[in-house]
């Protein structure tokens, strides 16, 4: 009789599962299939929350609650030792939610820095108005509670906080090809100093500045229904010339079924959190310092 009780158990929460799984299903692939002459209605520029490791302007509708988990692998250069980098990963974990059509809140946190993050991305306008863009503000303040910030420093909270703003401004060209422009303003409360060496003396420098400057460039060619190739580039317009670190160029590629869309990606900086990504990418393509990562978004 308990096996039997169990049993019903179990098909009714299979049965819960299965059918909240084809209602995500039917909800995204209607999007994914949709099919109209005028395509600068009715679809958004970018598929996901994010064109790579910046922010695209899409986002939650009202009540909509989307997840988002990130990995980034070590470098590939490590070969066959780290088996290409996959024994070391950062993780990301995400969630969007829709206050409105045009309001969305999100919180995070990533492993490598131990980053917290509240963020609110607005939608300002877009192609559905016929307003020939899509634009949106996206604001974050971040959190880095990593004990490597500053070994032995006892930093305030007002410190070891960052706040990000961007401007989001895409268009959907054409069916096929979206672009997006990201001018963006970070300030750092906190900036390390490094120790270089010149005539094999010691010298103490800064290698970050208060406030930064960058300017985002992303683009996506849809290669079919459910497939996207993606480009994403920050260029630093204020770095300092001593800076180890380079402007991330990335590239993805998107690949959506029902309920989840998987973004495959090859970057050079394993950082996934909004500051780091554009401030403190590691990595140089040139060398083959180059970091794998995938992105997985669901909606509930």
């Amino acid at each position: 009789m308990r096996e039997n009780n169990n049993l019903k158990y179990i098909s009714f929460i299979l049965f819960i599962f299965l059918s909240n799984l084809i209602i995500s299903q039917n909800d995204l692939l209607d999007e994914i299939d949709y099919v109209n002459k005028d395509y600068k209605v009715g679809l958004s520029a970018f598929k996901a929350h994010k064109i790579i490791n910046g922010q695209s302007t899409k986002q939650s509708s009202e009540k909509e609650l989307f997840l988002y988990v990130a990995h980034r692998f070590g470098s590939i250069n490590g070969g066959i030792k780290t088996l290409f980098g996959l024994d070391i990963a950062n993780t990301k974990i995400e969630m969007f939610y829709g206050i409105s059509d045009n309001f969305q809140i999100g919180f995070s946190r990533e492993s490598l820095k131990k980053t917290y993050t509240i963020n609110f991305k607005n939608k300002i306008t877009s192609q559905e108005s016929n307003f020939p863009l899509n634009i949106s503000i996206y604001n974050s303040f971040n959190y880095n509670s990593s004990d490597f910030l500053a070994p032995g420093v006892d930093l305030s909270f007002f410190d070891r906080s960052i706040f990000l703003s961007q401007l989001l401004i895409s268009n959907r060209i054409s069916e096929k090809l979206s672009f997006q422009l990201t001018p963006s303003f970070i300030k750092r409360n906190y900036n390390e100093e490094r120790i270089l060496f010149e005539n094999d003396v010691p010298v103490f420098t800064t290698f970050d500045r208060e406030y930064n400057y960058a300017l985002g460039l992303g683009a996506s060619y849809k290669i079919n229904k459910r497939t996207a190739l993606n480009l994403e580039y920050f260029a630093n317009l204020n770095r300092v010339e001593n800076s180890p670190n380079s402007d991330p160029i990335s590239v993805g590629i998107d690949i959506e079924t029902g309920g989840h869309v998987f973004q495959l990606i090859f970057s050079n900086t394993q950082s996934i959190d909004d500051v780091s990504v554009i401030l403190d990418a590691e990595g140089d393509w040139t060398k083959r310092h180059i970091f794998f990562g995938f992105n997985i978004l669901r909606i509930f």
